[in-house]
């Protein structure tokens, strides 16, 4: 049954930004030693530096609102591009701020892990 990229990147990007929303240290289960995280302009790799990254983010409370996924497949080994958009909120009080977010994703065990993981903040 060949699998239908969309639907595999929309239902990472439902688990991805849930889990980051209500349980940011779960996130770890996602990466393996080669994964790369580039945040904001600093690179991390491997689960434990990348966990580290996102635990250590200066807000507990966070609601990410996806507005697009785009999706293509990648390379030989079945891999797959997610770009994410959409706005992140840090508190009840507090304005969205558009984000931007790539994933390449790879194929593992029947499921996918993020091989590259980057993010930036949109001001202005």
């Amino acid at each position: 049954m060949a699998m239908d990229p969309d639907a595999v990147a929309k239902a990472f990007v439902e688990h991805y930004y849930r889990t980051f929303d209500t349980n940011r240290a779960a996130l770890v289960g996602l990466y393996q030693d080669t994964s790369m995280l580039t945040f904001e302009g600093q690179k991390f790799q491997g689960p434990a530096a990348i966990a580290g990254k996102l635990g250590s983010l200066p807000f507990q409370h966070c609601e990410h609102q996806i507005v697009t996924v785009d999706c293509q497949p990648s390379g030989p080994q079945g891999g797959m591009l997610v770009f994410v958009s959409g706005s992140i909120r840090t508190g009840p009080e507090e304005h969205p701020i558009k984000f931007s977010q790539a994933f390449h994703l790879l194929p593992a065990g029947g499921s996918f892990y993020v091989q590259n993981d980057m993010f930036r903040l949109n001001y202005g």
